[in-house]
């Protein structure tokens, strides 16, 4: 489900102080001391700065809430709790931050919460910070909320002015992975990703991009390339390969999109007693589980602890004052285990 999304004028100009001065009538002062709760503010003038507020929409800014003292608290928000890369990512987090005074709020997305409304939830708890991880928004809301509270973002290709982002170079990473497999002798080669309708933002999410490189890397060696997107509200990731195995001429590689997806087809894969030299299994992420001796995936390492770590570090410099936007772009690394061996046929 696509988050809800701002009209583009509140995304790109949030109403300022002064706005609401000029709205209301009387000074910037004015507006100050009601956002503050100042003692002496009349009753009349509360409710008149109040309602301008309340029709321009004005959500008090960085320096508005610093006069209201911080709160020692950081807000991380989450895609899902069930994912082990994103659990890399906040131990990365809580990691740095652990010789600090700040105390972290997790507010996970659901069906029922998007990334815009978790984020939202984290400001009005006026939160000092935000580590936004993989957040599925518009760079233009994003931006909005960066001139708010200072803001981390993780995972998506922005190019920010009012934030900082920390990702991993998925050119980089699609290259490792076909080039592994064009050496172990495949050519049959399946890519399993999310379906880009799923997406609020494609044009900066990381999986439409090692998609890209994916075709682009077997079209360059004269392959046909062959996406498989799946939409989890019209069908499940064993299904589609399923799809795949029983065809007559079947692939002999997949690579999946995310660490996720592989999983899944490594279960479709193992159900009929077929083994990484009927069809190799490569994923993406390198979620802990990966690692273990009865799993043994092949997958990118996006090094997601030290992102996380990145992260928590970037924001406090924000929080000190930093305004310049940063940008950090970790080299992934392929860990080669059992699942992406040579095809059979080409085997021994």
């Amino acid at each position: 489900m696509r988050d809800p999304v701002p009209s583009p004028a509140s995304a790109i100009r949030a109403a300022t102080i002064d706005d609401v001065a000029r709205h209301a009538g009387v000074s910037r002062a004015a507006v100050s001391k009601v956002i503050r709760d100042a003692y002496g503010v009349s009753d009349r003038m509360r409710e008149r700065v109040t309602a301008s507020i309340e029709a321009l929409g004005y959500r008090p800014r960085v320096a508005a809430r610093a006069m209201r003292g911080s709160t020692s608290t950081i807000g991380v928000q989450l895609p899902r709790m069930d994912n082990g890369f994103f659990t890399r990512i906040l131990t990365g987090v809580v990691d740095s931050l652990r010789e600090s005074d700040y105390q972290l709020i997790i507010a996970p997305m659901t069906d029922a919460v998007s990334g815009t409304t978790a984020l939202e939830s984290l400001y009005d708890r006026q939160v000092d910070g935000i580590i936004a991880v993989a957040p599925g928004i518009p760079q233009a809301w994003l931006e909005d909320l960066g001139q708010r509270v200072p803001v981390v973002q993780v995972g998506q290709h922005d190019r920010p002015r009012h934030y900082d982002v920390v990702l991993g170079d998925d050119d980089e990473g699609a290259r490792l992975v076909m080039e592994h497999l064009f050496a172990a002798g495949h050519t049959r080669i399946a890519h399993v990703t999310n379906d880009e309708r799923i997406l609020v933002e494609p044009r900066t999410d990381p999986h439409p991009r090692r998609r890209r490189g994916y075709e682009q890397l077997m079209r360059k060696r004269g392959l046909d390339p062959e996406v498989i997107r799946i939409h989890p509200a019209e069908g499940d990731a064993r299904d589609a390969v399923a799809g795949l195995l029983d065809r007559a001429v079947r692939p002999t590689a997949i690579f999946a999109g995310h660490d996720s997806l592989a999983l899944s087809a490594l279960e479709v894969v193992a159900n009929p007693g077929l083994g990484a030299a009927d069809v190799a299994v490569v994923g993406y992420d390198d979620v802990p589980i990966a690692a273990h001796p009865l799993v043994g995936l092949t997958t990118v390492d996006q090094h997601g602890q030290q992102m996380g770590a990145a992260a928590a570090d970037l924001l406090l410099e924000r929080i000190r004052g930093r305004v310049t936007p940063e940008r950090r772009v970790f080299t992934p690394e392929l860990r080669v285990r059992a699942t992406s061996g040579p095809p059979r046929t080409t085997a021994g």
